[in-house]
């Protein structure tokens, strides 16, 4: 048994806030894998959240291109491809159950940007 399964993930910085693009995505790669980063300004600073950038359906990197957009009082996102929406707080798939983007938690922590 893992002693340390249930222990938290550290935060990683993965970008800087000015890298950010409002209701938009920029994609970073982290440990060989490309996130898809959303900001959504709200409030004082706003949400950043952070999915994977793989299409799941047609394999190509491209999540992080797709319209940010609200469906169902839903925060999603559009993959630019085949137009299925993924929503931005758990990457699962609005249309198809068995599509899902991993996801990972993201916070602006002063001027970074960061994920576990």
């Amino acid at each position: 048994m893992d002693v340390h399964a249930h222990e938290p993930q550290p935060w990683r910085p993965v970008c800087r806030r000015q890298d950010l693009v409002p209701n938009s995505g920029v994609v970073a790669l982290v440990e060989g894998v490309q996130i898809a980063l959303f900001y959504v300004p709200r409030g004082a600073d706003g949400e950043v959240y952070a999915i994977e950038n793989r299409d799941p359906r047609s394999g190509a990197n491209v999540i992080g291109r797709g319209i940010v957009g609200h469906l169902a009082g839903e925060l999603v996102v559009a993959s630019p491809l085949y137009k299925q929406h993924f929503r931005l707080v758990d990457g699962s798939c609005v249309q198809y159950p068995d599509q899902r983007l991993r996801a990972w938690r993201a916070r602006l922590n002063a001027d970074a940007v960061e994920i576990r």
